[in-house]
């Protein structure tokens, strides 16, 4: 199986070559979109932070940024600030500069003396990243310079039956081809941590694991109110999930058998070849930005109930177990395994399809989520705005 994909000036493989144009604050949401509409081949974010976060808070919106920014599908950067916010462009254009060697500017709007000058500008700096990016070629990659995120959203009972279980098959064999995979959703580990936690490398991975949901059920606690309607959700319940247990006994399926080689926070990247959980709450949106953030270059998002969203630098595969679903939102949705419930096929069979998919969407194939540009981008946050 031959994989292309961007050489990187740090090294790093990317298997799209977009120009991010990237907010440091809600302010200068609308700028940005303005300069990257005028841009071949760049996107933007938009998201309510940057400004009035505690110190936690916004050292997370800068280090989602900054690995946002950092990602490796992504061939250059232009970050916009307004000048008085508390995640500031010029820092953060400049640790994105100095972990990848890619082209980064920046721009501030109080200092370009207003939107329009800085739209100008923008679109500049836009062009002249374009043209140097749009010269460079694909060349052959590996397995092992490959994140894959693991998410699931919209579940259903198809989803632990089938989509999950094909997922986790591919998961293993991603592994043992040397990728690294993350397994995200923290709190739809709840009920079924002691699966997961059972294939820690160590004791130190083990405790890490089983503290970080701990953590997420005392959130849920200190509110004192129950999770059913968060997590599961209105349609998960629909969908036949009545708890979190039973839900997370269906997310963990996702993993495979793979041992859990670290446990990493939100946005950091993993360090350690093969299967990683990473810490995220289990809304779709900021979980995949996080895995995003951390370098992930492709995610494979299992659905029962259908979604379109997906991720503005990172190709999201949405993997159906439900035919009736795949049926309704087949122009949303990439691959159907619910012939794994029709007796069809086998889950290995499913899974076999699933790595083909894999392997076309990283040499170019446009998901469903890119062509019709359903971009989704959250951050998690921790503490009240002030």
């Amino acid at each position: 199986m031959k994989l292309t994909g961007y050489r990187r000036e740090n090294g790093r493989a990317g298997i799209r070559n977009h120009i991010l144009v990237l907010p440091t604050v809600v302010c200068a949401n609308e700028v940005a979109r303005a300069i990257a509409d005028r841009i071949p081949d760049a996107v933007s974010v938009n998201h309510q932070h940057g400004c009035a976060q505690l110190g936690p808070d916004g050292d997370r919106t800068r280090d989602t940024l900054v690995g946002f920014g950092s990602n490796p599908n992504v061939g250059g950067v232009i970050v916009v600030g307004l000048g008085c916010e508390t995640v500031l462009a010029p820092p953060v254009a400049e640790e994105i500069r100095r972990r990848t060697g890619k082209p980064v500017e920046y721009l501030v709007i109080q200092e370009m003396g207003g939107t329009d000058e800085t739209i100008e500008a923008g679109i500049g700096y836009g062009m002249a990243i374009y043209k140097k990016i749009s010269a460079c070629s694909r060349e052959e990659i590996g397995f092992d310079e490959l994140i894959i995120a693991l998410e699931c959203g919209g579940s259903d009972v198809t989803s632990g039956i089938a989509a999950n279980p094909a997922v986790g098959a591919v998961s293993d064999m991603l592994v043992e081809k040397g990728a690294t995979v993350i397994l995200s959703e923290t709190s739809e580990l709840i009920g079924a941590e002691h699966i997961i936690a059972a294939r820690a490398i160590n004791d130190t991975v083990k405790n890490k694991l089983l503290a970080a949901v701990r953590r997420m059920e005392e959130k849920a606690l200190e509110m004192g109110v129950s999770m059913t309607g968060a997590n599961p959700s209105p349609g998960n319940i629909e969908g036949g999930l009545s708890t979190i247990e039973e839900k997370s006994l269906g997310c963990v399926y996702k993993g495979g058998t793979s041992p859990v080689m670290e446990v990493i926070e939100y946005a950091r990247t993993p360090a350690q070849k093969g299967l990683v959980i990473m810490d995220t709450p289990g809304h779709d949106i900021e979980s995949i930005t996080g895995m995003a953030a951390g370098g992930a270059q492709l995610c494979l998002f299992t659905t029962g109930r259908g979604t379109p969203m997906g991720s503005p630098v990172m190709p999201v595969i949405k993997i159906c177990g439900n035919p009736s679903t795949f049926k309704k939102m087949e122009s949303n949705l990439d691959i159907n395994v619910g012939t794994i419930m029709k007796h069809e096929e086998t889950i290995d069979e499913a899974a076999g399809r699933i790595l083909q998919e894999i392997v076309e969407v990283i040499n170019g194939k446009i998901t469903k989520a890119e062509l019709r540009k359903m971009f989704g981008f959250a951050i998690n946050r921790i503490g009240p705005t002030m």
